[in-house]
């Protein structure tokens, strides 16, 4: 079976706010059991603009990476997030 992906380009407007953000969507990602893949760390723009902080999150498959976006976990966590930060996010299947 495929893994499943998210994939986050952020750009942070509130520090404070997204890090309780940040320390909430922790919470849920450990009971769905995501393996982070990046978290911030160098980056250089290809094509395209780039943001500041991007995430890449590894999941069992393709639908537990939704069912992690859609858990009241996640969405409680994410809570915190808007306004704080503009977010470009994605769910992508891996190629097995």
């Amino acid at each position: 079976m495929p893994k499943g992906y998210i994939i986050a380009r952020v750009s942070v407007s509130d520090p404070d706010a997204y890090a309780k953000y940040a320390a909430l969507a922790r919470v849920a990602m450990d009971r769905f059991g995501a393996r982070i893949l990046a978290r911030g760390g160098r980056h250089t723009a290809l094509e395209g603009e780039a943001r500041p902080r991007n995430v890449i999150l590894e999941f069992a498959s393709y639908d537990r990476a939704l069912e992690y976006w859609n858990s009241p976990e996640y969405q409680e966590a994410r809570s915190h997030r808007i306004g704080a930060a503009e977010i470009e996010l994605c769910a992508v299947e891996g190629t097995g």
